[in-house]
């Protein structure tokens, strides 16, 4: 008796673990979607900087789910650059909602190569991140939400001025002012894989009622504090007395001192304070050197970037916790690598909870309207596309493909 009531009992759970098996196949059980996707900078140093992407994924049945033979594939690119590459591969998914979190590694050297992009494209970017999937036997990939923003800066025109400033000598039998700078401007010149010139331009007036020759123009760029140029012209220009003349230099930033650059970028919150100093050496009659430092003519410009629209925690403590363990795969591509030893992990709550956190979050209900407002955010206009298949089964699980689902608690 006993034997045939427990019998019964087993033929029963198979079956209903069958036929829900079954029904999420075909469609008639909910099937998990993909709901919110956040990536932030967490961390920078001198190599490397992490980017940290979490995935929200609703499960609308009553069990959770492990699905061995899923991979999801995690790609960033600006102007088509690849920065950081990384996979995921087994996805288990709770109750309710779940949350997939990993992590990767930009390489920072990758940071010349955008740069000169960025400047090519007169100082524009397109990040672009996407995320597709694909399962293990089936030749074929599928495309899931991709993320769009744009990228603005505007670092050289500050530099264009029709002020008047006077240049003093401050020395002995010098009068002064020695000259006035009454026009300033700046553009940029044909950028190269290891140089950015910056084509500087100064219309000086000469009050003297003799003749002053301007025998050297130097500059010194910094960002951050990070010199990233130094040199100066050898081209004499003789600016006669009552006179004005128009003095060409060119300033070149050195990129491969960018990923330098990047690192204090990164650790004050995507800010950049720009420098150029100059500074001058004029021949008087009678071979007399004077060296002028131009500090009224000192460029000092602070450029701010929102790279993924969220705010970057670099440098500080993160105090959130996984519940649960994904396998990731530490492969790379494009010179970009990921990080095995990383937080790689998914926590669900069971139902939808409220989220207090400040990362940017692409949710499927507001994608289409950041699409129309294509709004303004921190300096950098932002504009989300997603694919339309946001369904694990037809985004994630190809049909008619068997795959391996495993219940759990």
């Amino acid at each position: 008796m006993l034997r045939s009531w427990s019998g019964s009992i087993a033929v029963v759970l198979v079956a209903a673990v069958a036929a829900l098996v079954v029904a999420s196949a075909f469609g008639y059980v909910g099937a998990p979607g993909v709901t919110e996707i956040s990536n932030r900078i967490v961390a920078v140093d001198d190599e490397t900087t992490t980017i940290e992407t979490n995935i929200t994924v609703r499960n609308p049945n009553p069990l959770g789910v492990s699905i061995d033979g899923a991979t999801i594939d995690y790609g960033v690119r600006m102007n088509e650059v690849a920065m950081a590459s990384n996979r995921r591969t087994g996805l288990r998914i709770g109750r309710g909602n779940s949350t997939l979190s990993f992590r990767t590694e930009m390489r920072n050297e990758r940071i010349p190569e955008w740069w000169v992009t960025h400047v090519r494209n007169d100082e524009r970017t397109v990040l672009r991140v996407d995320a597709d999937a694909g399962y293990r036997g089936v030749n074929a990939t599928f495309e899931g939400p991709t993320v769009e923003r744009e990228i603005r800066t505007d670092i050289v025109s500050g530099f264009n001025s029709t002020q008047t400033r006077p240049i003093n000598a401050s020395q002995p039998f010098v009068p002064d002012p020695i000259l006035y700078v009454n026009e300033t401007s700046a553009q940029w010149g044909e950028v190269n894989e290891s140089a950015t010139p910056i084509r500087t331009s100064f219309v000086v007036y000469n009050p003297q009622s003799v003749p002053v020759t301007v025998s050297e123009l130097g500059y010194d760029i910094r960002m951050n504090g990070v010199r990233v140029g130094q040199g100066s012209t050898n081209r004499e220009y003789v600016v006669g007395p009552k006179q004005t003349q128009r003095i060409d230099a060119t300033a070149v930033i050195r990129n491969g001192r960018l990923d330098e650059w990047w690192v204090t970028h990164v650790r004050r919150g995507e800010v950049t304070t720009l420098t150029i100093d100059f500074s001058a050496a004029v021949r008087l009659p009678g071979d007399v050197r004077v060296d002028l430092p131009l500090e009224d003519v000192q460029y000092s410009q602070t450029v701010r970037t929102d790279v993924f629209g969220s705010e970057t925690t670099a440098g500080q403590t993160n105090g959130s916790s996984a519940s649960s363990e994904a396998t990731a795969d530490g492969s790379g591509s494009d010179g970009s690598t990921s990080d095995n030893s990383t937080d790689n992990s998914s926590t669900s709550n069971g139902s939808a909870g409220n989220n207090t956190d400040t990362t940017n979050r692409v949710s499927n209900t507001d994608l289409e309207a950041q699409r129309r407002d294509n709004s303004t955010l921190l300096g950098a206009t932002v504009a989300a596309t997603a694919s339309p298949n946001l369904q694990w089964p037809t985004t994630f699980l190809p049909r008619p493909f068997v795959y391996r689902v495993h219940a759990t608690e």
